[in-house]
């Protein structure tokens, strides 16, 4: 993923298009940028950054716990059945987590895969051998690839104490999980999506990820979530051209 520039305006640059996309891709986690979801109990209205993380944590547990569990069934490397029941296991108390916070928070959360999510799990069924443990290595390494850089950035940011924590738990989940996935030596490094790096300066990413601060921000604040729109299109790309290989 490319680094993003976020402050200076260059001819041809069209600020409203950029925030009109970030509209767009927010709005399919089902928040808006800036919106204020939920009112914890001090009062701390969430914002867009914390329910996208919230959304996110949920959405990965829906699908990656039945791909866990498929793979635990129908790997053909004892290495992938074994990894499989692992992440299954590990996602469930995950997703306890998430569904707790979601529910001091008062906040709505998604109860199902998204039609993607979905997508891939079909696809799982359908393979088989050695093409299978391919696809649930590369899906699940590239998913957890995406939500990683999310719970840092927020973590970061946000100014409610139960988000915090949290971030913390789905970080250690996380890491797990890509270091597990790695160790069936079925990663394909150098066609993993590349890392967004945060733009120098003060004018870079850095500062807009300072500025996503409270309940008030816009879509000027939230600029650092085009990290996260990097991540599903460069992603995407990504894993696409990883399973035409396989």
């Amino acid at each position: 993923m490319a680094a993003l520039r976020t402050a200076r305006r260059r001819p041809g640059h069209h600020p409203h298009r950029a925030a009109l996309l970030l509209v767009a891709i927010l709005a399919t986690l089902g928040v808006s940028p800036g919106a204020a979801i939920a009112a914890p109990a001090g009062g701390q209205q969430l914002n867009a950054a914390d329910m996208t993380l919230l959304n996110g944590v949920r959405l990965a547990g829906l699908w990656e716990m039945p791909a866990g569990q498929m793979a635990a069934e129908k790997g053909q490397s004892a290495k992938v059945r074994e990894i499989g029941a692992g992440i299954a296991g590990e996602h469930q108390v995950l997703d306890q987590l998430v569904v707790d916070a979601a529910n001091k928070l008062g906040a709505s959360i998604p109860s199902e895969p998204t039609d993607e999510q979905k997508g891939w799990l079909k696809e799982m069924q359908n393979a088989s051998g050695a093409r299978f443990d391919q696809i649930f290595v590369t899906r699940l390494r590239v998913a957890h690839g995406k939500i990683f850089p999310v719970i840092g950035a927020v973590r970061a940011s946000t100014r409610d104490a139960t988000v915090r924590k949290l971030c913390d738990d789905a970080n250690r989940f996380v890491l797990h999980h890509m270091q597990m996935l790695e160790s069936t030596n079925l990663v394909r490094w150098p066609e993993l999506p590349p890392a967004a790096l945060p733009a120098p300066g003060a004018d870079g990413l850095l500062a807009a990820a300072s500025a996503n601060t409270g309940p008030n921000a816009g879509v000027s604040s939230t600029v650092v979530w085009l990290v996260f729109l990097a991540a599903l299109g460069t992603g995407g790309v990504a894993t696409y051209r990883l399973l035409r290989r396989t």
